[in-house]
C-alpha cells in the first residue's frame, strides 16, 4: 500500500522533520516497534496519510499507534483526524506519553492485542 499517494509534498517534508526530532516516548516506542521486534510487526514512523501524519503505522495490522502529550487532551483535530482513519479502515491506539515512558509492558500488550497477535 502506498500511503504517501495524494500527500503534498510539504506534508512529507514535515513528516520527515518529525521523524529527526522525536519526543522521548515516540523514541522509546519506535525502539519496540522498528525492526519488526514487536511479534513481527512492521512498523513506520511519522507516515502522511491524506491530510495527517501518523506517529506509528503498522499496514499489516492496519493500525496506527500515537504517542501524545498533553496538547492532545481533548483535541477535535485528533477526533477528527481519528474519524478520517476509521473511514478509511484503519484502528487507532492512542497512549499518553506518560503511559509508554513508565508502562512498557501494557503498551506493549494493548498494541499487540489490538493487532491480534500473542505477546
Amino acid at each position: 500500500m502506498k500511503t504517501h499517494e495524494g500527500v503534498s509534498a510539504n506534508e512529507r517534508a514535515r513528516a520527515r522533520a518529525m521523524r529527526r526530532a522525536p519526543t522521548e516516548a515516540e523514541l522509546r516506542l519506535w525502539r519496540l516497534l522498528r525492526d519488526r521486534r514487536l511479534s513481527g510487526l512492521k512498523s513506520r514512523r511519522q507516515v502522511p496519510i491524506g491530510p495527517y501524519i501518523l506517529d506509528f503505522l503498522c499496514v499489516s495490522a492496519r493500525l496506527n499507534v500515537e504517542a501524545d502529550g498533553s496538547q492532545h487532551g481533548e483535541s477535535i483535530r485528533d477526533e477528527r483526524r481519528d474519524a478520517y482513519l476509521a473511514h478509511q479502515g484503519w484502528a487507532v491506539l492512542r497512549f499518553w506519553n506518560h503511559e509508554i515512558l513508565c508502562n512498557r509492558e501494557s503498551t506493549i500488550d494493548t498494541i499487540l492485542a489490538r493487532a491480534g497477535l500473542p505477546w
